[in-house]
């Protein structure tokens, strides 16, 4: 693996970053540490309104937001869409399925295999979550560009085929 940008990246202030040298990591300027603690702050913030109001918790909203845009998946293929694991998306089914917010039923061409959709009270709960989503989004990216948003999603298609192609080489050598 070779190192990161952490000897010649800006911090967020555009101050210049110190030098580190090669064996050295500064967290604060590591890429996934970044992005994680970002992706958790607001995650957290967006979780703190929907839980408050629909009670749902942060798994169970994931697996609502893929079938509300991709009915009829498989637990598994919901597992696969968010990258969460198998186990906390079937907890999350089953409590989605519990409260009323999903439906199940055999898949026609696999019937081993079962496949989810939300419910007419999981679309409304759905459509809900869905605008305050689309307002904290909103908000979020209020302080940047236009120019600077497209930057910034070719940079982040462009990081996740990255990192696709790293896992896929690291599996087949």
């Amino acid at each position: 693996m070779t190192t990161g940008t952490n000897a010649i990246a800006n911090d967020k202030h555009g101050k210049p970053r110190p030098a580190v040298s090669a064996d050295v990591l500064v967290l604060e300027n590591f890429l996934p540490y970044r992005l994680s603690v970002l992706a958790n702050r607001a995650s957290d913030a967006l979780a703190r309104e929907y839980t408050q109001r629909f009670a749902l918790g942060v798994t169970e909203w994931r697996v609502m937001s893929v079938l509300g845009r991709h009915p009829d998946l498989s637990a598994n293929a919901v597992a696969r869409r968010t990258a969460m694991d198998k186990v906390a998306v079937s907890r999350a089914v089953n409590r989605l399925l519990a409260s009323g917010r999903l439906q199940r039923r055999i898949d026609p061409d696999d019937r081993r295999r079962s496949l989810l959709r939300l419910s007419r009270a999981g679309r409304a709960v759905y459509a809900q979550v869905v605008r305050i989503a689309l307002d904290f989004e909103r908000e979020l990216l209020a302080g940047v560009a236009a120019a600077e948003r497209v930057q910034l999603f070719r940079l982040l298609d462009r990081l996740d085929e990255l990192e696709l192609r790293a896992r896929a080489e690291a599996a087949s050598g």
